[in-house]
């Protein structure tokens, strides 16, 4: 938007001095309403690839990054292509075959005698009528004779509630890993599973299947301050009626999650310790400060460049493209290294010029009005840009905290966060068995119920670390 010009004095010859002064205040409040809309459009034009908002709070058909013309084949399969179909399961899987034979010929009506050796096959699949498995436990009480009256025990292994081991740990995913509410998950047992359930019941369950996986919990969070190289980030959420945010702890073979009620440097000093020696990949927030080995993730920074591309101002246009150049470059070679086509030597070696280009642009950015603000902070801590260039398992992004983070992130928007901090730790226990089972290719169902029968059996709870 071209700004409008201060008139030359020339403009103002035989003008009454009241008049210059209210043409003087109608400039200022016409370069504050200026400056206001160019902050504004600035606003509206940030989105996934410019700012540090996720590509998770964008549609995906609200802002196409290119046009393109309608395709003028029709919809759906194309002709030719190649069939996609169930492939029948063997016969001896099967749980009943039955024999469709003919009796007479559909042309004369002769009687048909014989067996066909291939038959025509037809599979249909249905689900089984599904009924909870009920077992009662009759507990007699027998009367000594001396008056004391004593009542047989449960068998070891045996819950206290009503519900069982599998019930427990399907309830939980339900609600955890499928994201279902409290009411929903209700529904579904008492609908389909025809399992009486109600919206308090689906707490106490909750309670139940977060005791169990606690001692896991707890193992895996005491590795933390000995892993090298950890990606961390955090998203908001609430408990209750307090602001409170999820934060993401991911190493190499598990990852873990905490809820809490603030987003300051003490809660990664309380998991990881004070004097925590490994890298730890995150953005620039400061609260990470606090540690001093950073690698600060180069997917941000490209985003940022990206916004300085975007700008109005030309100077900042110039600075963003000039960037965006080694950055992509950075990204092509990491790329190689990552596929084994490159060794890690040369990598550094082509790494050497890219590092002194970019510091070189926020060295001159450094000493702009307009770009100091931008460049001091990124040249200051400069080495925190560079340390997955010498240091092996180290790499520049944190993708992996992104990535670990969507699903709790998918959670929030649907639940709103929880309502009180025994709901918080049931969210943080099973994010981190969900995601650590994911990573270590495990069965999180079959991991969850033998966690809650080790617990009703007064058991040691399976392990999250034996498949690490």
């Amino acid at each position: 938007m071209d700004r409008v010009p201060r008139p030359p004095e020339a403009f103002f010859e035989g003008t009454p001095p009241h008049v210059r002064a209210y043409i003087g205040q109608l400039y200022a409040y016409i370069q504050k309403l200026e400056a206001r809309i160019a902050e504004l459009e600035t606003r509206l034009g940030k989105d996934s690839t410019n700012s540090s908002q996720p590509p998770s709070s964008q549609h995906p058909h609200a802002k196409p990054t290119r046009p393109h013309s309608k395709s003028r084949r029709p919809s759906g399969g194309q002709p030719g292509h190649t069939k996609h179909e169930r492939a029948l399961i063997p016969v001896e899987q099967c749980q009943s075959v039955i024999r469709c034979v003919p009796k007479v010929c559909r042309r004369c009506g002769q009687l048909l005698t014989g067996e066909d050796s291939q038959p025509l096959r037809c599979q249909v699949w249905e689900l089984p009528e599904i009924r909870p498995l009920v077992t009662e436990y009759q507990r007699h009480r027998l009367v000594c004779d001396c008056g004391c009256a004593t009542c047989g025990d449960l068998p070891a292994g045996v819950p206290t509630g009503q519900a069982g081991p599998r019930l427990i740990a399907f309830s939980a995913l339900l609600m955890a890993c499928f994201r279902q509410s409290k009411r929903r998950a209700a529904a579904f047992l008492s609908l389909i599973l025809h399992q009486p359930a109600s919206c308090g019941w689906m707490v106490a369950l909750q309670n139940r299947a977060a005791e169990a996986v606690a001692p896991a919990y707890d193992e895996l969070a005491g590795r933390l301050p000995v892993q090298p190289v950890l990606h961390v980030d955090e998203s908001p959420t609430k408990e209750g009626q307090a602001k409170g945010w999820v934060w993401t702890f991911v190493a190499g073979a598990f990852t873990v999650f905490a809820c809490r009620t603030t987003r300051a440097a003490d809660v990664a000093k309380q998991l990881l310790g004070a004097a925590f020696a490994g890298v730890i990949h995150c953005d620039r927030a400061r609260m990470y400060w606090a540690f001093g080995r950073l690698q600060w993730c180069w997917a941000h920074l490209k985003r940022d460049f990206q916004a300085l591309i975007d700008s109005p101002c030309t100077i900042q246009q110039r600075l963003g493209r000039d960037l965006m150049r080694p950055t992509k470059e950075l990204f092509s070679l990491w790329a190689k290294v990552r596929d084994g086509t490159m060794t890690r030597r040369e990598f550094q070696q082509r790494m050497r010029p890219i590092r002194q280009q970019v510091e070189s642009l926020l060295l001159r950015g450094y000493f702009n009005a307009r770009l100091h603000g931008f460049c001091k902070e990124l040249y200051d801590y400069r080495e925190r840009l560079w340390l997955f260039v010498e240091v092996a398992g180290v790499e520049p992004t944190n993708n992996a905290a992104e990535r670990s983070l969507r699903h709790a992130v998918i959670w929030r928007k649907l639940s709103f966060g929880t309502q009180s901090a025994a709901g918080s730790r049931f969210v943080e226990r099973m994010l981190t068995v969900i995601e650590t089972c994911r990573q270590q290719d495990r069965n999180v169902y079959a991991w969850m119920v033998d966690a809650v029968q080790a617990q009703f059996a007064g058991q040691t709870p399976p392990s999250l670390l034996s498949g690490a």
